[in-house]
């Protein structure tokens, strides 16, 4: 018989969102507003917006991603490296197709213009989250029930 996996919780999920879009935005606005020689406070709102989005997105798509882990039999905190870049690259890709109508309206470019700018803020934002979800799980890893009982039998022959 296999072991049940444990996955993360609602309030774990929540936690790693709203810390992960944080950082996010107090790392990005500022340069982004910068590089595209726009008023932070500009391009701050925009990246609310868009973080807003994303904080809708997240949760639904780590639960699938780490449904579909579980599925395979493997712990969703310990996965390889190819798969946090599967996870990374999947994340950004969805998020892409469904900023573009909002980066094209707020800053009046083009869509291939907003497509270049957003392929240039994806790559720091791959590497990102690869970098994040890897951090996160090492700070709040998920304690499996057949670890946590092997765990509590070396205690008690200790």
């Amino acid at each position: 018989m296999a072991n049940k996996i444990a996955v993360r919780t609602k309030w774990d999920r929540i936690r790693y969102m709203l810390t992960f879009e944080a950082l996010l935005i107090l790392m990005s606005a500022p340069t982004i507003a910068h590089v595209l020689e726009r008023q932070t406070l500009d391009v701050g709102a925009m990246a609310l917006v868009l973080s807003l989005k994303a904080m809708l997105i997240n949760p639904v798509y780590n639960y699938l991603f780490d449904m579909l882990d579980v599925r395979a039999g493997r712990v969703p905190t310990e996965r390889s490296p190819l798969a946090r870049v599967a996870h990374a690259v999947g994340f950004e890709s969805v998020l892409t197709l469904t900023s573009l109508p909002i980066v094209v309206w707020w800053l009046q470019v083009s869509w291939l213009q907003a497509l270049m700018m957003d392929l240039a803020i994806i790559s720091f934002i791959v590497v990102y989250t690869y970098i994040f979800t890897w951090l996160y799980d090492r700070i709040f890893p998920v304690v499996q029930p057949a670890r946590e009982a092997v765990d509590e039998q070396q205690l008690s022959a200790a």
